[in-house]
């Protein structure tokens, strides 16, 4: 099913972002990581191991679902100013300023 405008995705709702520092279980033991890419429920982890068999199973990387991470620091965020316009708007105006003048 479609996604409709204006739903969110799940890791849209969530309070993770990519490059945040995260805590997990994988295989029954603690690990700590950092976000690399978001999915529609889950994210992307790089983690380190001293196990050869997980670094064998996983070469480092593991999906999790945001419900089973814990963050342990945020990434830095960056704001949004809702006033800016965003650039396919000022594209438009652009565009339409060029038009006029053009006529």
């Amino acid at each position: 099913m479609a996604k409709k405008h204006d739903e969110q995705t799940e890791t849209e709702k969530s309070p993770f972002e990519v490059g945040d520092e995260v805590e997990f279980k994988l295989e029954k033991n603690d690990f700590t990581g950092y976000i690399d890419k978001a999915y529609n429920n889950a994210f992307l982890i790089t983690f380190e191991s001293n196990d050869p068999e997980i670094i064998d199973k996983y070469h480092n990387k593991t999906v999790v679902n945001h419900k089973d991470l814990k963050m342990i620091k945020q990434a830095p965020r960056i704001q949004k100013d809702p006033d800016e316009e965003s650039d396919d708007d000022s594209k438009k105006d652009d565009d339409q300023k060029s038009s006029d003048t053009t006529k």
